[in-house]
């Protein structure tokens, strides 16, 4: 008796098979790949309820981080800045520019500023801002060159391998206490980032956490 398929029909259940497991793959990639912090969160720029320029504050006025961010030394979170500290300015400068209604509304009413916040690391995640700037991790390290954006934005993925990375490798970033704010700061003439970074390592005995899950996971 005849066959009743040909014989290239025996092939259709693997090549079936390959088409699965390679549709499977593609999408598996697009999800790891889409679905990354450096993918959904680098280039995250929300509209703010004002429309504050650190390019003007830090750079052509030279306001210092800790005049806003006032707690960023001391306390495991940097504050978001209140209305009081707006006003300490603009009840003088600017202060009938329409752009800065929002400020007035919220001294006025008690209220908060909805400001939308940038930088955020999720729930399960333990992170001591203030263990780290004194230990001379750069504001520009974790937040990038603030100081040239008219609008904030990521620029870091804030991710759990971005974190190792510099946790692998803290000389990367450290560098002088008291250039720890000056957004500027390049190393000497003569000297490079990691010779810089090696010295305090040692001097201050730098040794972040890599394989303990529970330093930062708590």
């Amino acid at each position: 008796m005849a066959n009743i398929f040909p014989r290239w029909s025996n092939l259709i259940p693997i090549k079936l098979a390959v088409c699965v497991v390679a549709l499977g793959a593609a999408v598996t990639a697009g999800i790891w790949y889409y679905f990354t912090p450096e993918y959904t969160n680098v280039g995250y720029m929300p509209v703010q309820p004002v429309p504050f320029s650190h390019e003007l504050h830090v750079k052509q006025l030279g306001l210092d981080c800790r005049h806003c961010h006032s707690f960023v030394e001391v306390a495991a979170h940097s504050n978001i800045p209140n209305t009081e500290t707006c006003m300490r300015c603009h009840t003088q400068v600017q202060k009938e520019n329409p752009k800065l209604q929002p400020v007035r509304d919220s001294w006025a009413s008690g209220q908060p500023i909805p400001w939308v916040q940038i930088h955020k690391t999720p729930d399960y995640v333990f992170f001591n801002h203030s263990v780290h700037v004194n230990r001379g991790v750069s504001c520009k390290s974790c937040h990038g060159e603030v100081n040239n954006m008219a609008v904030v934005h990521q620029v870091k993925s804030l991710s759990m391998s971005w974190c190792l990375d510099c946790h692998r490798a803290p000389e990367n970033h450290l560098r002088p206490l008291n250039e720890v704010f000056n957004l500027d700061w390049v190393p000497p003439v003569g000297k490079n980032q990691k010779e810089i970074g090696t010295a305090l390592k040692k001097e201050w005995n730098v040794n972040p956490p890599v394989t303990n899950c529970a330093a930062c996971h708590r």
